[in-house]
């Protein structure tokens, strides 16, 4: 299966087709069912597996999927368990599963990096080779977020743009931007507007993500320091 995207990009990883958008509003770069905003008469398929709340307080748990051919999750459940011990522990009051989905063919044509359903983070594959296709060019914020986290845009040919990514970028970039966005749109039980929920989660994931982790100096490459021979 290639890599292009062939979908239209609003978000990080290509808008949504109009017909899924009338079954149910998706987020700009997350899939995230918005209930009550559903056409009745679309069938409803259910976007991915449903973990039934225990509400037991018993903490959270992880389940992992294989991710498909030509994709690999690039983050560990090591990883996302030691990122979400240094959020305060309140906003984990309500997780009770962090699912590594798997990439199926329908999701290829819906792609997205994360998703927040009840009680539930699912986490999405990536290609293996880090590499991602758009056939438009990249929004202003579409743009200047990635690069926040490293990521790096090109134009190989005409009509086709590429996102490349190195290992260390993508995983600041699950474990503090995307991995956050979905926590914050867990813990929040006041706003229920999609852009009041979405500038929410936005807010969110740079203040508890993003700066918390040392912001635009702390992810400054190091100049190399040149050196001085003495004759």
């Amino acid at each position: 299966m290639s890599t292009r995207r062939r979908s239209q990009v609003t978000g990080l990883r290509g808008s949504k087709a109009a017909r899924v958008q009338n079954a149910v509003r998706w987020s700009r770069r997350a899939r995230r069912p918005q209930f009550g905003t559903r056409n009745v008469r679309e069938p409803f398929a259910p976007p991915e597996d449903w973990h039934e709340p225990r509400e037991d307080g018993k903490g959270y748990r992880t389940v992992v999927q294989a991710p498909g051919e030509g994709y690999c999750h690039v983050v560990t459940p090591q990883q996302v368990r030691d990122r979400l011990a240094t959020v305060p522990q309140e906003f984990l009051k309500g997780l009770e599963v962090v699912q590594f989905s798997r990439m199926t063919r329908k999701k290829q044509s819906f792609p997205c990096y994360g998703m927040q359903w009840g009680s539930t983070l699912y986490l999405y594959p990536l290609e293996e080779s880090l590499e991602e296709w758009f056939t438009v060019p990249p929004r202003t914020e579409v743009y200047n977020e990635s690069r926040m986290y490293g990521g790096r845009w090109d134009e190989p040919s005409t009509g086709s743009w590429r996102l490349t990514w190195t290992k260390p970028a993508i995983e600041d970039f699950y474990l503090n931007n995307i991995l956050i966005h979905e926590l914050g749109h867990l813990i929040d039980d006041r706003n229920t507007g999609y852009q009041d929920r979405e500038r929410f989660a936005e807010w969110f994931a740079i203040q508890y993500g993003y700066r918390a982790t040392g912001g635009a100096e702390g992810r400054r490459t190091p100049k190399p320091r040149r050196r001085h021979h003495v004759k």
